[in-house]
């Protein structure tokens, strides 16, 4: 962000950036973990941020440093290795990574996503061989769901996993895997039957023979995280690599894509944040017609609406997160929180582009990324119109 040095507010101005915004964290331990997120994410991702974005560089090592300081594995107990932390205080850590470089916040949230089949449906010996590792940070995890022909319609992947006698072999192809060809294991479905039925979830190696990756999809943002295809040609699985019950895969994935849309909704905060952050600076110091342009009532009026709808995203995913640390049923308020803070990103990011007028539209400035890596937290984790399916039968349900 060094090219928006320039703009950036005089001392005594009274802007204090978003980053830093007041939380109502619930324990003194948040608190600290708050502040060691930010520390770490000034240090280690702001400074390597641009550079990795622009010439589309996988951040070696930096998924090591997270895991040293304990934000891989969060939500999961301390006894597995995790964090022991709320979702209401994982999602805050979540945002503030997002605000600095959205990739690894992405990545980060697949990485809790790809650890609840296992913590949520393994066997006790199953747990025992994998979380400490997964919930530590030491495998890095990818989420393996959809494939070329099954997105939005997950119960349409055809990639097999035929049982041996030994276990099951995996051919078929998955697609849009975050960390694809990187991670150490991944969260795979496969079907082993006929219908919505007949799907299963497996832990899958990173490496295995007749496994293969294709090049990285050519994104339009999110560049520094490698998003690709695998390609499983006989690839032979344990039978203690399956999750579950045969024909449970369907369950559990749904049952793990609720708590990854919370996780998206914070990123996608924390990316508008960012946005609006860079907006105000700006604002505080460019000039025209002899006053500061935050001085004039329509851009005033515009960044005023741009900071309602950050505030609105936050507490619409947070309201969602308190629901699941509570115990109550939460899907819905996922599915409203996933909606509502994405669209919000677009809207944000794209008005920051506005208010910087030209140079937005120029790579000089952060807020033409922002708003490129805005456009996919509308896509993935279920698209925005599979978000209101999901609200709009729940209210037909309740009548």
């Amino acid at each position: 962000m060094a090219a928006i040095g320039r703009f950036r507010p005089r001392a005594g101005s009274g802007y204090r950036r978003g980053m830093a915004v007041d939380r109502l964290l619930p324990t003194e331990e948040a608190r600290d973990l708050i502040a060691l997120t930010r520390d770490f994410a000034d240090n280690e991702l702001a400074s390597r941020v641009e550079a990795c974005e622009k010439n589309e560089t996988y951040p070696d090592g930096l998924f090591a440093k997270m895991a040293e300081v304990g934000l891989l594995g969060l939500p999961y107990p301390e006894e597995w290795g995790g964090g022991g932390q709320p979702y209401e205080v994982y999602l805050q850590v979540l945002e503030e990574l997002a605000a600095r470089w959205a990739a690894v916040a992405v990545a980060t949230s697949v990485q809790a996503l790809s650890i609840h089949p296992v913590f949520k449906f393994g066997t006790p010996a199953q747990q025992e061989r994998w979380l400490p590792d997964m919930c530590a940070g030491k495998l890095i995890g990818g989420y393996s769901l959809s494939e070329p022909q099954a997105g939005s319609d997950a119960a349409a992947l055809i990639c097999k996993a035929e049982k041996t006698e030994t276990g099951f072999r995996v051919t078929g192809t998955k697609a849009w895997i975050t960390h694809g060809g990187v991670a150490d294991y991944y969260a795979l479905f496969a079907r082993t039957g006929e219908g919505s039925r007949g799907i299963s979830c497996f832990v899958g190696p990173g490496q295995a023979e007749g496994l293969s990756f294709g090049k990285p999809e050519e994104k339009m943002g999110l560049h520094a995280v490698p998003t690709t295809t695998a390609f499983y040609d006989g690839v032979d699985l344990e039978a203690d690599r399956l999750i579950g019950a045969e024909g449970q895969g369907l369950e559990i994935a749904f049952s793990a894509l609720d708590a990854g849309r919370l996780g998206i909704a914070a990123c996608a905060t924390g990316l508008a944040q960012a946005a609006l952050d860079a907006a105000v600076a700006y604002a505080n110091e460019r000039t025209t017609f002899g006053r500061k342009i935050v001085d004039h009532q329509g851009l005033g009026f515009l960044l005023a609406d741009m900071a309602a709808a950050v505030d609105s995203a936050r507490a619409t995913y947070l309201d969602a997160a308190r629901r699941r640390d509570a115990g109550r049923p939460y899907s819905r308020a996922a599915s409203v929180a996933k909606l509502v803070c994405t669209d919000a990103a677009m809207k944000v990011t794209t008005d920051a582009v506005q208010v910087f007028g030209g140079y937005g539209y120029t790579r000089d400035f952060p807020v033409e990324r922002y708003m490129r890596e805005a456009k996919i937290m509308q896509i993935f984790e279920g698209t925005n119109q599979i978000q209101r399916l999901v609200i709009s039968r729940g209210l037909s349900a309740s009548r």
